[in-house]
């Protein structure tokens, strides 16, 4: 759930639902009800829906920023006191298992045809096939979801170890232009040119990034790092795509839950073997930071929720932008609590880290509206100068030529 790795992926996960069919007022207006004048009921109740769509998107875009924001400042802090990367991975991961009930809940609370838990849970698993979610079905559909899930949250959590919370966050959004070399290539999605300008500046940034520190040992593991972490969480979407296809909301909760349960189960050996061999050992768990890893935990599973559920209530992009705007909030925290140099070479790396990403947010089809805008506001350009022309026409000066007398013989 660090973006791609902490969450199942927008893109990869939902599947968009399809517009309901207009009822009977609306099918039946007639064709010329807007021709003689604005209608007093479509225009306000579109651009009603579209204001309450934005404000939920603006709501949705400060959580996402805050609680992305929060929760890398707060891992940065809690290995001060507590040197246990894998652990705190294990550990926040192990909160996966909340997804589904909390699912639950809502569907408890908003549905009119509320269910059992149980018929609730076996109509979430149709999305694993008709058998439903059988032992074999978990450990080849779950069980490798589960590893790149915690190999991606690791790398990124050992990364905040070694390198400053705004190199590692905006690094981290390079794995969006990774997703779509992947995608092109394994999935054979629609080839566009303005990707590849996104996935070049990534690149091109990843180098610079590594530029400013003067290429030392130290920030190129950092960086490595990163970029590992990126890679495992784009491969996680791109085969999520390619073995799952899309889920709807209880169906992606219910595999976020999944998620967990293989966590505890099979990655709780892990952290114990590691602790015994003192790699990452405390002398006693009363020197653990309770606090702070509840509070990553917490922050890490709101960021999740908010992701994977609030596009029922806007729009995907502007969530995609609360993560972009996390990356000047870490680095404002960043300035004030740490010794980071922002000089020019960093500053223009994260400029073009984040210019390829929000490239990357442009939509397939965004040629084909920018050449409709263009043609109408030609169009509309035409019209007012063909319209400034007959007003200069029927003007006073116009009208005394026409009334001027004639005295041809």
């Amino acid at each position: 759930a660090f973006r791609y790795g902490f969450r199942v992926g927008l893109d990869a996960v939902w599947e968009e639902h399809p517009r309901e069919p207009p009822g009977p007022a609306e099918a039946q207006a007639p064709a010329g009800a807007e021709t003689g004048g604005r209608s007093s009921r479509h225009p306000w109740t579109c651009s009603q829906a579209r204001l309450k769509k934005v404000f939920w998107g603006v709501a949705v875009v400060v959580c996402v920023c805050a609680s992305w924001a929060g929760s890398t400042q707060l891992a940065k802090q809690t290995f001060k006191k507590f040197d246990a990367p894998f652990t705190l991975t294990w550990f926040a991961t192990n909160w996966n298992f909340l997804f589904f009930p909390l699912y639950y809940a809502g569907h408890v609370c908003q549905s009119t045809e509320k269910q059992s838990v149980k018929q609730r849970y076996r109509e979430c698993c149709r999305f694993f096939g008709d058998n439903g979610l059988t032992l074999k079905v978990f450990f080849t559909k779950a069980a490798p979801f589960g590893v790149l899930w915690t190999l991606t949250n690791y790398l990124y959590l050992y990364a905040i170890k070694k390198i400053n919370t705004t190199d590692v966050s905006v690094l981290f959004c390079c794995n969006k232009a990774f997703v779509f070399l992947l995608s092109w290539t394994v999935l054979r999605d629609r080839f566009m040119g303005v990707r590849i300008v996104a996935a070049i500046l990534a690149i091109a940034g990843i180098v610079m990034m590594t530029y400013a520190d003067g290429f030392h040992s130290h920030s190129v593991i950092g960086i490595a790092l990163v970029v590992g972490s990126a890679s495992t969480s784009a491969l996680y979407k791109v085969l999520f795509k390619l073995l799952l296809g899309s889920a709807k909301f209880g169906e992606a909760a219910l595999f976020l839950s999944i998620l967990g349960v293989f966590n505890i189960l099979f990655i709780t050996c892990i952290p114990v073997v590691l602790y015994f061999t003192k790699v990452e050992y405390w002398n006693s768990f009363d020197d653990i930071p309770w606090g702070n890893l509840c509070g990553f935990s917490v922050l890490l599973l709101t960021f999740n929720i908010v992701l994977n559920f609030g596009i029922a209530v806007t729009y995907p992009t502007l969530m995609s932008l609360g993560i972009v705007l996390s990356v000047p909030v870490n680095a404002v925290v960043d300035h004030y609590t740490s010794q980071i140099v922002f000089n020019g070479v960093r500053v223009i790396a994260i400029i073009i880290i984040g210019l390829g990403f929000l490239l990357l947010l442009l939509p397939e089809e965004w040629d084909v509206w920018l050449i409709k805008l263009l043609t109408r506001l030609k169009v509309r350009k035409k019209e007012e100068a063909a319209e400034g022309g007959a007003d200069l026409g029927s003007g006073p000066q116009g009208r005394s030529r026409r009334a001027r007398p004639s005295f041809a013989r």
